[in-house]
């Protein structure tokens, strides 16, 4: 039995708990959080765990195997700094890894050499059409990847605890604080490396008639950001956030030289089109429902991420498991990166190219 510890028990640190109910072999037995109201909400869903209003205090009760951290972004950096310092303790650490660059840079730093496994909270990677769409490029389906979408339409951002999220300064940016996640799914179907971003976007709707003291929120509600990679291949992204009169509110495709898939949520279906096999409107179609015993928030896609970190647990300590924390932190601060560069390509009117951002 792993015993974890949930630090930050807002809306998504109730989410990391519902799942963790849910798993055979975990059991929650510590919640931190300075709002007394967010400990109160969590409470029932593990109601035999220690309550801290610290986190420093959970991390020095040392009855915890594994920590989720699921504070707001602009904390990740300093609560990592404490938790990485427990080198046996394994860590869940939600998206964004950090706000800039140069925090995850410090992060990756601090979590070299530890035998206690880290993973980033990038689970749309595993809701059950993304991961089909992955598995069947990397299976050869498209032939080469040279094209890549990614659309979401959705509602706005929900409240959060204080209302941090309304400000880029807390959250590192829409492109940072939502679409690492797309940005991630890029990189796992490219077969290149991330080289430039050129993005278009703006706050034209959400939060616009909202006020904390004088101060209006400036998050940004729509981009199109394209990112060109090193093998000449490109991805882009379609992003409405008060778009939720739609159907799907996720299209992902790949396109290459030998076909076509796309993966559509929350319609849970792929489609696989092959070239000289298929024609328009007559491919083959894949549904991919959800089958976890906890759907969630995420299709059940945060529970799958549940199970494999707990799995990695399993593994731990060994050089392997070592090169894997690193890599996952690695392919986390890229994902940081690509907003930050969008973000500054939003502001600049031109293209960033990555290497300026790391």
């Amino acid at each position: 039995m792993i015993r974890y510890g949930v630090i930050g028990t807002g809306m998504m640190g109730r989410e990391h708990i519902a799942n963790l109910v849910h798993l055979p072999g975990a059991e929650v037995v510590a919640l931190a959080d300075p709002h007394p109201d967010s400990l109160d909400r969590a409470g029932p869903l593990a109601p035999k765990a220690r309550r801290f209003s610290d986190y420093r205090d959970l991390l020095d009760a040392s009855d915890c195997d594994a920590v989720v951290v699921a504070t707001p972004n602009m904390t990740h950096a300093d609560v990592l700094g404490a938790v990485l310092g427990r080198r046996d303790l394994h860590v869940l650490v939600e998206k964004p890894l950090c706000t800039t660059v140069g925090d995850c840079r410090r992060v990756i730093d601090a979590a070299a050499g530890r035998r206690g496994v880290v993973r980033v909270g990038l689970e749309y990677r595993y809701m059950a059409p993304f991961a089909r769409l992955i598995d069947e490029v990397q299976r050869g389906a498209v032939g080469r990847v040279r094209m890549v979408s990614m659309r979401e339409h959705r509602f706005p951002f929900l409240p959060k605890v204080g209302d941090w999220n309304r400000f880029a300064e807390n959250t590192g940016g829409t492109l940072v604080e939502k679409c690492c996640h797309f940005f991630d799914l890029m990189n796992l179907v490219m077969p290149g490396r991330p080289e430039r971003v050129f993005a278009s976007g703006s706050q034209a709707v959400n939060h616009l008639d909202e006020r904390y003291g004088s101060r209006v929120p400036d998050i940004d509600d729509n981009a199109y950001v394209v990112v060109d990679y090193d093998d000449g291949a490109r991805a882009m992204l379609d992003l409405c956030m008060f778009a939720e009169a739609t159907h799907n509110q996720q299209e992902f495709s790949a396109v290459g030289d030998a076909g076509k898939v796309e993966a559509l949520v929350p319609e849970h279906v792929v489609r696989i089109g092959r070239r000289g096999e298929h024609s328009i409107g007559a491919v083959e179609v894949v549904p991919t429902p959800v089958e976890a015993p906890y759907e969630g928030f995420h299709h059940g896609s945060s529970f799958v991420e549940h199970q494999r970190f707990l799995g990695a647990i399993a593994a731990a300590g060994d050089a392997e498991s070592r090169a894997q924390s690193v890599q996952a932190l690695e392919a986390a601060m890229l994902c940081v990166a690509m907003g930050v560069a969008g973000q500054q390509s939003m502001a600049a009117g031109g293209p960033v190219a990555i290497a300026d951002v790391l």
